[in-house]
């Protein structure tokens, strides 16, 4: 598949940006332009995201493949790889399929983990009443963004969170109608593989990996890396840094772009 994308800077290292689950390339975009005075960054639209084409499938394997259709299209020999999230699991799996390509590895507030394991299926439960709520929302018969957001609002909690989510929803200019830029309905059916995928079991013939410096980094209020985590990230990453954003949540990288920066170009 060949994936939307954007390119910031010209010289230095390659970068390559991978957003998590409803983000796109366009979310990146502070960040990429900030590195982008040193390195040559590419901010990529996954499969079913953004600007990318959608599919029938959404696994990692297929997230793997495209990524790896990228660095061939666009003679990337090796790079420097950020992964927030969902695009975090795709940057591990990608890494280790291919440790020639990777230089250095960034993981953005996830583990290598099922997160059903934990017993508590509020992760999924969360993204599913989100994915429903794009669902049932019917694009078509709204005349504004605001009153689209009313309507998440409505479903969801939090204005941060609805006015993330509102990014998606674009006015198409044939139609003058709304519409949704994610491919809601197979994500919707791809939501337990999004969970689970590439979990701490899929590395086990893999680990240790040794191959490139591997950075995670996590929100001081995100649940998303825990003490016992770090301990299965030690196991299949032993030399792995483990650094902590403060005052941040699940979207570091937005809730504190200036210490994301500093913390990625001191890696880096």
């Amino acid at each position: 598949m060949e994936l939307f994308f954007r390119e910031e800077g010209s010289k230095g290292k390659n970068i390559i940006i991978i957003h998590g689950l409803y983000g796109s390339s366009d979310n990146w975009l502070t960040i990429g332009r900030k590195l982008s005075t040193e390195n040559h960054v590419y901010l990529i639209d996954q499969r079913n995201h953004g600007a990318s084409p959608h599919a029938d499938s959404h696994s990692y394997q297929d997230m793997t493949d495209d990524l790896n259709e990228f660095f061939k299209t666009h003679q990337i020999d090796k790079a420097v790889i950020i992964g927030h999230s969902m695009g975090g699991k795709t940057a591990m799996r990608f890494a280790a399929d291919y440790p020639e390509k990777v230089e250095k590895l960034i993981i953005a507030d996830i583990a290598p983990k099922d997160y059903f394991d934990i017993k508590d299926e509020s992760q999924y439960y969360f993204h599913k009443n989100i994915l429903e709520a794009y669902k049932e929302t019917q694009l078509n018969e709204f005349t504004s963004r605001r009153e689209v957001a009313d309507f998440l609002k409505l479903k969801l909690e939090g204005e941060s969170l609805v006015q993330f989510l509102l990014k998606n929803v674009q006015r198409n200019k044939e139609t003058k109608t709304f519409e949704c830029k994610i491919n809601v309905d197979i994500l919707y059916n791809w939501l337990d593989e999004i969970i689970r995928g590439v979990d701490y079991k899929w590395f086990e013939d893999r680990k240790p990996i040794l191959n490139y410096p591997v950075l995670f980094l996590k929100g001081e209020n995100s649940n998303y890396i825990s003490e016992e985590d770090k301990k299965s990230i030690s196991s299949i990453f032993p030399e792995a840094k483990i650094q902590l954003i403060t005052n941040a949540g699940h979207w570091l990288h937005a809730e504190q772009p200036q210490q994301f920066i500093e913390a990625i170009t001191s890696f880096i």
